[in-house]
């Protein structure tokens, strides 16, 4: 019996509140190595930080639960997100540069 994997996701999230700082993006990094996926975090000039990551739908569920929480000294007071089919670009994830 062959069992059918569910098909790859993108999460594109923006994350508001106090959220640079306070080892945000080392906790998105951390928590996406643990699960596996794919793609980047970085933090923008606004003050939010953007995250990309591509993988197992239910596995994206699992990390943006983690993006509500954050780190201890993080306070999320938002977050946008949008649900786009994976395009398999990337091989790793990582914290690019602020853009």
């Amino acid at each position: 019996m062959v069992e059918n994997k569910p098909p790859s996701s993108r999460l594109h999230a923006t994350v508001e509140g106090r959220v640079q700082g306070v080892s945000y993006r080392a906790f998105v990094e951390h928590h996406a190595y643990l699960l596996r996926l794919t793609g980047w975090v970085r933090n923008r000039w606004d003050g939010t930080v953007e995250v990309l990551a591509e993988g197992e739908p239910g596995e994206l569920e699992k990390l943006l639960a983690a993006l509500y929480r954050g780190p201890r000294a993080a306070d999320v007071s938002n977050i946008q997100l949008e649900w786009q089919p994976a395009t398999g670009e990337f091989s790793s994830f990582s914290v690019r540069m602020t853009g």
